[in-house]
């Protein structure tokens, strides 16, 4: 009878379900205003188009329209309840965001696809949306070459954008979120760095970290273009590479180039992005890069990027694939791309050594940095899980023994720790969880595993069905949406989803 009168609602419940209400709405006045910058950034693929003389350029203001519309509609109807955010609000917005703008991104996809004559299900738009906000870099579509190029460049617009987070760059940009931005940055930004405060204001912080990410995007460009890319290539390429998200505007993906400088330039540049933007923010603005060379998370990275390309390169030596030189051209590229979650391909690496790629998949979960641009749980908190298991093991041997988890100089807080622990233990059960779902769909287990580890890595190919040479267009609508589902709980970083689902997290 308790839950029959919770549904049908005592005065008292029902007076706190209003208040519940009630609280939300600054969470959904501030989602009104990101609705708003997101719809200004579909300008860019309408001046392409404009510019290009598409016929298609009257779907980018229906679009914009649209999205601006319901941006206005909440912020103006919920203006009044301007109040700092409080932690929850973050996690709830952060979550909001990441699953409703993409409905608003998959509107020009959509659009567009049934004006060229090649119509798309909003499944698959929306998986495509997801794809390139997560900055996975999956996709279900074909004949890339002949879209036209606004299409192109908003998918991989989509991928810059969210390669530092769409909300990031609203706590820069729109003061009037106040300082409640803080609790934005922190839901936004992954792993423990969400606690580190570089600056005394999150809005320059903020700031920083988008100057850092535009200069590292006009470099790439340059040197993109000065490589042999036309400049639309070079600047779409560019999206996709320092985001660490893979989509191409060709079907053949990096392999259409067939070019090593290329291919050099985008591993340089994929190096680059794997690592803690903070550090480059520090080290720009007080120019301390000590602090930078000494990072044992950035000498991590830097040391399986690197170490693990050098390994499949002289597998792929000692198999006979390649001759030494083409060996290490193309094991340390897919290693790069595949460990940082990017995800290029130059060549189908299915037909390597079966090592190859399970290998590289496996390392594109720990591969990248906390504060990067990348996927997967992070090189800081595996570093954190090998001083643990080292301090347990030290345990067993000396047990009144006091070693205390260092990391950098510093002692990682137990608290830290538990939280690692807890993220692990939550990122295995979905990893099972999801593989077992698509396993009940008859799918074959490399397919359906690998699928779930590249959608919660934000990686994009897989093995087996959804290779390199292959998309997820040979996936049913269902097993889109688990792949969709897989992608959001990654960028969220799981935790925070799933704390939306406990009862403790409504409670006032």
């Amino acid at each position: 009878m308790r839950r029959i009168f919770f549904f049908l609602g005592s005065p008292g419940r029902r007076a706190e379900r209003s208040l519940a209400l009630t609280d939300l709405f600054p969470v959904l006045r501030v989602l009104g205003m990101l609705m708003c910058l997101f719809a200004v950034a579909m300008l860019l693929p309408l001046g392409v188009a404009w510019g290009h003389g598409e016929a298609i350029w009257l779907v980018y203001p229906v679009a914009m329209v649209l999205t601006l519309a319901l941006g206005l509609a909440l912020w103006g109807s919920l203006r009044r309840y301007k109040k700092e955010l409080q932690p929850r609000h973050g996690v709830i917005l952060v979550t909001l965001a990441w699953v409703l703008l993409p409905l608003s991104a998959s509107l020009p996809l959509w659009l567009a696809m049934q004006y060229l004559g090649r119509p798309i299900s909003f499944t698959h738009a929306y998986f495509e949306a997801v794809s390139g906000l997560t900055t996975t870099g999956a996709t279900v579509l074909t004949g890339l070459d002949a879209l036209p190029l606004s299409v192109n460049m908003w998918r991989t617009f989509l991928q810059w954008m969210g390669g530092m987070g769409i909300l990031i760059l609203a706590v820069a940009v729109l003061p009037l979120l106040g300082v409640g931005g803080s609790q934005l940055f922190k839901a936004e930004a992954a792993g423990p760095i969400k606690d580190t405060k570089l600056t005394p204001r999150m809005t320059e912080t903020a700031k920083g970290l988008w100057g850092v990410y535009a200069v590292f995007s006009v470099l790439c460009t340059l040197a993109f273009w000065a490589g042999g890319m036309g400049f639309a290539d070079a600047v779409m390429h560019m999206f996709t590479t320092v985001s660490l998200g893979g989509l191409s505007s060709h079907d053949a993906s990096f392999a259409y180039f067939d070019s090593p400088l290329l291919e050099v330039i985008a591993v340089a540049f994929m190096l680059v992005a794997s690592c803690n933007f903070a550090l480059y923010f520090i080290a720009l603005r007080k120019g301390h890069w000590q602090g930078f060379w000494r990072d044992p998370e950035m000498h991590a990275t830097m040391v399986a990027l690197i170490g693990g390309g050098l390994v499949v390169a002289l597998l792929l030596w000692a198999k006979d694939v390649y001759e030494p030189l083409q060996a290490l051209r193309y094991g340390m590229f897919h290693v790069v791309s595949v460990a940082t979650t990017t995800g290029y391909a130059t060549t189908d690496y299915l037909a390597w050594p079966v090592f190859a790629p399970v290998f590289m998949l496996l390392l594109s979960g720990v591969a990248t940095s906390a504060g990067s641009t990348g996927g997967g749980i992070k090189m800081v908190r595996m570093l954190i899980l090998i001083q643990q298991a080292r301090r347990e093991m030290t345990r067993l041997v000396h047990p009144r023994a006091v070693q205390p988890v260092v990391l950098g100089g510093r002692v990682v807080d137990n608290r830290m720790i538990f939280s690692v622990l807890a993220f692990m233990l939550v990122y295995g059960a979905t990893v099972i969880v999801l593989s077992m779902v698509l396993l009940l769909t008859d799918l074959d287990p490399v397919s359906a595993f690998s699928a779930v580890l590249a959608s919660v890595h934000c990686m994009g190919p897989g093995l087996g069905a959804i290779g390199p040479s292959s998309n997820y267009a040979a996936l049913s609508d269902f097993q889109v949406w688990v792949c969709t589902l897989a992608m959001l709980l990654g960028r969220l970083e799981i935790l925070s989803f799933m704390a939306l689902l406990t009862p403790a997290f409504w409670r006032r």
